[in-house]
């Protein structure tokens, strides 16, 4: 008999409907029927999942071989009963609620036997609002690391592994380990690989979130997620020396596994059930949590892992229900520092290091876009001139004595616009701001308010209210929403034979725009005008001989 190209693995526990969609994909695969094999192992299934794989068995006897056994309780068990049968010159793992891509296994064992890849991982995308990483699918990749690229974020087993490996090195699934079990199969796999490519220009596999939420991952319970995470953890420093390469591959779990475990549901769950996570956090952070890994984490999820490992649980549950309710906290600037103030900040009790607070790698924009905010604003008319004045909250405090709001014209780049701030680019220059500024801290602590007066010019154009404010060395460029505030009424100013109107607008974005326009000057009778011609040095005339042209008001 030929040996097979591939063999796909799928471990399968109640799973229809969705069983049928991921049977169909594999036999409609593109690699050919010949040059495919299918192992299932019905692990004690109670629903109709063990009948399907009977059926395409019967149907395609040559492709499909099913396996039935008791419940073992997870998808290690079946996927090592099933590796023990395997024949294809690879394995590939996909759960039975998900499917492929027509083309997805010609596509990858292609690039193994291209490349003498011992690791093939396909583009893989989430359905149904289920959340996969996708920054390492941005590119086909003939030769990527674990440990220099975004495959860390990456570790699920549905991916093409060359089985001479996987038997070299006696790779299989922990079968205790109620989630998480495919981890340290893989980044063993991808320790111990030669090379490993990716598939990035077509859509191998399709993740689907089942309507009831109850893929495996879904219903693990805080202390069974936090003790499969540390076992990987630990599994992982065996495997890895300490340093850079194991700290990239450790980061992961304290950004995701670990900080998922002090989440928004964390204030509401039993004292000794907080104290059991954090005490198992304590014990993972003061073996691997590293200063490389602090820093490249954002801010939130590291204050509380730092909060956790501190034992600090009222202060924990002050940070995360506050950013809850409020959003992300103020910026605390000193010098060319800054810091995000949550709880348990420069706190004597706690002896927290200011570096678990600082802003490192942190998407200031964002925050600052969501801190800064319209308080108020009018007008103030003197002469024929206008001043527009704003009183407007920012998140931050400290020395803000940078800060200046300027009406500016043009929009904001597009990149900006996403998170509704921007980050001036190193060496850019700005012109003296024009108008009178001041600032104090807002009265509940939240930040500090911006008072601007800053006068109109004479033309016909639209400017966007912005605020301008340095943070941790950089200069930021912060839109003033305004969206739900009271905006003044329109005026008009100038001179009486030169009259514009100025108007504050809210646009479609929410942020706070001044329009202003030249007005068609005011009919006079006939009288008047012939009274203006014959009179010299009336006002008309010295008003239109000290008026611009309509050129030079265009420039």
């Amino acid at each position: 008999m030929t040996t097979p190209d591939v063999t796909v693995i799928v471990a399968v526990y109640n799973t229809m409907p969705y069983l049928t969609e991921c049977l169909n994909s594999l036999i409609g695969q593109s690699i050919g029927l010949d040059r495919l094999e299918v192992v299932a192992v019905d692990d004690g299934s109670t629903d109709d999942s063990g009948r399907e794989l009977d059926r395409f068995a019967e149907r395609y006897p040559d492709t499909v071989k099913v396996i039935h056994q008791a419940n073992s309780g997870g998808p290690a068990a079946p996927s090592n009963r099933a590796l023990d049968v395997a024949t294809g010159r690879y394995v590939y793992f996909i759960g039975s609620d998900d499917y492929l891509g027509e083309e997805a296994l010609e596509r990858m064992v292609a690039v193994a036997d291209e490349h003498g890849s011992d690791v093939v991982v396909g583009k893989m995308v989430g359905t149904n609002g289920r959340y996969v990483h996708q920054a390492l699918y941005k590119k086909n990749a003939a030769d990527v690391s674990l440990y220099d690229s975004a495959l860390p974020w990456t570790l699920a087993n549905t991916k093409l592994f060359r089985r001479d490996l996987v038997e070299a090195h006696k790779l299989r699934f922990p079968e205790h380990l109620p989630v998480g079990s495919d981890q340290p199969f893989t980044i063993e796999a991808c320790v111990r690989a030669k090379k490993i490519s990716v598939v990035g220009d077509y859509t191998c596999y399709y993740a689907v979130k089942r309507g009831d939420a109850s893929n495996i991952t879904y219903r693990a319970d805080h202390l069974a997620r936090l003790r499969c995470t540390a076992e990987i953890m630990d599994f992982t420093a065996k495997l890895v020396d300490e340093g850079p390469q194991r700290d990239a591959v450790l980061r992961r779990h304290f950004t995701w596994e670990l900080a998922k475990l002090v989440q928004d549901d964390f204030p509401a769950l039993d004292r000794a059930l907080q104290r059991d996570i954090c005490a198992g956090i304590a014990r993972l952070a003061d073996a691997y949590f590293t200063d490389g890994i602090r820093d490249a984490m954002d801010v939130k999820r590291r204050v509380r892992i730092c909060l956790a490992q501190a034992g600090a649980i009222d202060e924990l549950c002050e940070a995360i229900t506050s950013q809850k309710e409020y959003g992300p906290p103020p910026f605390v600037l000193d010098g060319d520092r800054a810091y995000a103030r949550y709880p348990g900040f420069r706190d004597p009790r706690l002896g927290l290091s200011d570096r678990c607070f600082e802003l490192v790698r942190e998407a200031v924009p964002g925050r600052l876009a969501k801190s800064t905010e319209l308080l108020a604003s009018g007008w103030e008319q003197e002469g024929e001139g206008i001043t527009y004045t704003a009183s407007v909250s920012i998140g931050v405090l400290g020395d803000v004595d940078s800060a200046v709001l300027r009406l500016v014209h043009g929009a904001m780049p597009e990149t900006a616009d996403k998170v509704g701030a921007r980050k001036l680019p190193r060496g850019h220059r700005l012109a003296e701001p024009v108008g009178e500024f001041r600032t104090e801290p807002a009265q509940d602590g939240s930040g500090t308010v911006l008072h601007a007066r800053v006068p109109l010019e004479r033309r016909t154009t639209k400017l966007g209210v912005r605020v301008y404010v340095d943070v941790a060395g950089a200069t930021y460029e912060i839109p003033v929403r305004g969206k739900g505030k009271p905006m003044p009424l329109a005026r008009r100013w100038g001179a009486y034979e030169d009259p514009y109107r100025a108007s504050a607008l809210i646009n479609s974005k929410g942020r706070v725009v001044i329009d202003t326009a030249q007005m068609l000057p005011p009919k006079r009778s006939l009288t008047e005008r012939v009274k203006a011609r014959l009179t010299p040095g009336t006002r008309s005339q010295r008003s239109a001989a000290a008026k611009p042209s309509g050129a030079e008001r265009k420039q």
